[in-house]
């Protein structure tokens, strides 16, 4: 299967898994020249940027895992661009989420990593 389907079927279980805990989903892959947020949401007032990880197994490590520091920067980079675009004011309050999914386990890990 190509890799932007496959992406895109995890993306949307992804946001079924964070709508039921109450998410409210704005975008699904914002994309511009910097990079790519594969889902943007609002959790009770935060405007979230969520990556989506899936692993089926781990030989290669866990999904959790796979968002290193490289990818990190660009994630900043890029809700930068997000926010800028969205006139989003630069007061609200931002987190960085990664939904893991290893296998048939979704994983939600809130605050994954800080602004670099």
């Amino acid at each position: 299967m190509n890799k932007r389907i496959e992406g895109s079927k995890w993306e949307t279980i992804a946001g079924q898994f964070l709508q039921r805990h109450g998410i409210k989903i704005l975008q699904y892959n914002f994309r511009c020249r910097l990079g790519e947020i594969d889902i943007v949401g609002m959790d009770d007032g935060v405007l979230v940027f969520y990556e989506v990880k899936y692993r089926s197994t781990q030989k290669f490590g866990t999904a959790a895992e796979a968002v290193g520091s490289a990818k990190q920067r660009i994630i900043a980079k890029v809700s930068d661009y997000y926010r800028m675009v969205n006139h989003i004011n630069w007061d609200t309050p931002i987190r960085y989420d990664v939904v893991a999914i290893q296998g048939n386990r979704i994983q939600l890990i809130p605050a994954a990593f800080m602004r670099g």
